[in-house]
């Protein structure tokens, strides 16, 4: 997802779970594929180096989730920075993110 317009419909959809490390947020899309969004900001993170890597975890974590989850919109969002160190949790907790954002019984797939 690219356009402005894509991210605000996500989000007054109001489909959203929270973590540590993370905030996802989902849209029943109308297709038969997974998309991903991103929010990495630098007033979240100041280093590029570290932007660069919450980029690369959410991107491993969407692509090894993507079976599960079907025809929808899926935007993450950073909320508070990590580093190399502990970068194995912030991958644990995406996991179980997209997981449950796969398993939303309110989610109605025919909007």
């Amino acid at each position: 997802m690219l356009k402005a317009d894509e991210f605000s419909s996500v989000f007054s959809f109001r489909r959203a779970v929270f973590g540590e490390f993370f905030q996802v947020q989902v849209r029943p899309n109308g297709g038969e594929h997974p998309r991903l969004g991103m929010i990495v900001s630098k007033k979240t993170e100041r280093r590029a180096v570290y932007r660069n890597l919450a980029k690369r975890v959410i991107r491993e974590c969407f692509r090894a989730r993507r079976g599960e989850i079907g025809g929808v919109d899926v935007v993450v969002r950073l909320r508070r920075p990590f580093r190399r160190d502990r970068a194995g949790e912030a991958r644990q907790e995406l996991h179980i993110l997209i997981g449950r954002v796969a398993h939303v019984p309110a989610l109605d797939r025919t909007d």
